[in-house]
């Protein structure tokens, strides 16, 4: 089925400083999204019904930011909970300066062990906590920054952590990637055999165990 389109015309009902709800898979034409702003109108992306109470009830997201991430981290958090998922925020609590490779590495190892289902960092860029994600054992983190990314790092990569960065995106954007990639299933077939090979190469640089 062909994707559903948000033009500018379908904004003309939309009294200003209004909302218009969206499908995630939905394309916003540039005119769309110029016309919106210009008219304050939030474009609200919005997940099926049927899915959102059954699907992603009990699906637990772990959450982390340093202080350039922590109010888009908040945001986020909020989304995850009227979307129906429980979010498992595991700091930072404020917009003191800490270090990014902790909360990423706190993500990271939520997933390792099986406390969350998928895992979502945030700090000013994104580069840098996805970096330091990928050094756990079992972590897949993908540095995402439009919708396009964040589906395929779900459907060709099976990326189990997200990382934004807070300075690169606006609110808006960073919720719709946010629905696209938790409702975005792993595609399987070939790409399978290339996650393989990537645990490979994780299983040979692993350090073993000292007796």
């Amino acid at each position: 089925m062909p994707r559903p389109v948000l033009t500018a015309r379908d904004l003309d009902a939309i009294a200003d400083g209004g909302e218009i709800a969206i499908a995630p898979d939905t394309l916003i034409t540039p005119l769309a999204r110029d016309a919106a702003d210009q008219r304050g109108i939030r474009i609200r992306v919005e997940q099926p019904k049927s899915e959102a109470a059954s699907s992603n009830h009990a699906k637990v997201v772990a959450l982390g930011a340093d202080h350039g991430g922590f109010a888009l981290k908040e945001q986020l958090k909020t989304y995850l909970r009227d979307w129906g998922y429980t979010p498992l925020d595991l700091g930072t609590s404020s917009t003191e300066a800490v270090d990014y490779p902790d909360f990423a590495e706190a993500v990271a190892n939520a997933i390792a062990r099986g406390d969350a289902w998928r895992g979502v960092v945030v700090d000013s860029a994104g580069i840098g906590s996805s970096i330091a994600a990928n050094k756990v054992p079992g972590a897949r983190a993908a540095l995402c920054y439009d919708r396009a990314s964040a589906r395929n790092s779900r459907e060709h990569n099976d990326a189990n952590i997200m990382t934004l960065g807070a300075r690169m995106i606006s609110e808006e954007t960073a919720r719709e990637i946010l629905a696209v990639w938790l409702e975005t299933p792993f595609a399987g077939g070939r790409h399978q055999n290339r996650i393989n090979k990537i645990l490979a190469i994780e299983s040979r640089h692993l350090k073993p165990r000292s007796a």
